[in-house]
């Protein structure tokens, strides 16, 4: 029987994140192990295309980042900039002949929001099919 290889995720999270608690994260390393590694942010605008290369050259599959929902952000724009941040990141590594959907980003919703261990489980789903990063071959 043949395992199916579990992809490496490095999740960059806004820590005003719904149910983003230490408690909750120790919960989802639980869940995962070894699969998802956690980096709590004070501000998703704070993160840099440099943090995401990091993430990928060293250990990840994906990385991906979750903001805080739209209009909430503390400081007014961080999202916004993670958001171009993020997708200079993807141009990047297409640049290079990896996948961009190796980086992505999760922006929260005031309206409909939803847990850290929702939104890990929804960006576990979308990388499914990415193959292990030839990055770390």
């Amino acid at each position: 029987m043949v395992q199916k290889q579990k992809n490496t995720l490095a999740l960059f999270y806004c820590q005003n994140v719904p149910e983003s608690s230490d408690e909750d994260r120790k919960a989802l390393e639980k869940k995962y192990g070894p699969s998802i590694r956690f980096f709590p942010i004070p501000c998703s605008g704070r993160l840099e295309p440099v943090h995401l290369l990091r993430a990928l050259e060293e250990f990840a599959d994906a990385a991906y980042v979750v903001t805080c929902p739209e209009g909430a952000c503390r400081y007014f724009e961080g999202n916004h900039r993670a958001e171009k941040r993020v997708k200079m990141t993807a141009s990047i590594i297409a640049e290079i002949g990896l996948e961009p959907e190796r980086v992505g980003i999760l922006i929260g919703s005031k309206d409909n929001p939803k847990s850290l261990a929702e939104l890990a489980g929804e960006i576990f789903e979308d990388i499914s099919g990415l193959k292990p990063s030839p990055v770390q071959i």
